[in-house]
């Protein structure tokens, strides 16, 4: 099993690849894709979207998850991540993936057993789950490596981390 999981953005998209292999799950790649704020909305789209084909591609990726989205203060936000979720569902039925989706009060309640925990304290504990990963540059992908790591605990079978 191949997991994925993204941290969809406008601006940055974090993502992480897990990939469990008998009794252990392995780090295959992780990093942020930043969209350029300039290009029109449909360049960043297509941006995206051919980026994630070719981690799909590249990584017989099996597996996707993602957070489920939550309305915050900017309604045009909301709408634009709609358009990016909407990808990620295409890309799951061209490659035929399975998919989870975790609220983000799930994702810190798994990582840290606190529903409330803040983005610090979420990032810490992926930070010493995978101790080679150097101190990512934004939250984007420890929320996405979060949400991976709760689609591989979902499988609900035992193994260690590498």
């Amino acid at each position: 099993m191949v997991m994925l999981g993204i941290d969809p953005g406008f601006q940055f998209a974090g993502f992480g690849i897990l990939k469990k292999e008998k009794q252990k799950a392995y780090l295959l790649d992780y990093g942020l894709l930043k969209l350029p704020p300039k290009k029109s909305l449909i360049d960043r789209t297509g941006l995206f979207y051919n980026t994630f084909k070719e981690k799909i591609e590249t990584h017989q990726v099996t597996h996707l998850a993602i957070e489920t989205p939550f309305m915050g203060k900017n309604a045009q936000n909301f709408l634009k991540l709609g358009y990016l979720r909407g990808i990620l569902y295409l890309l799951v039925n061209q490659y035929k993936l399975e998919i989870h989706e975790f609220a983000p009060r799930q994702v810190k309640l798994a990582l840290t057993g606190f529903g409330g925990a803040s983005k610090e304290q979420v990032a810490r504990v992926v930070l010493r789950l995978f101790p080679k990963i150097t101190e990512p540059q934004k939250d984007d992908v420890t929320d996405a490596l979060a949400v991976t790591l709760c689609g591989m605990w979902q499988q609900k079978s035992n193994y260690e981390l590498r």
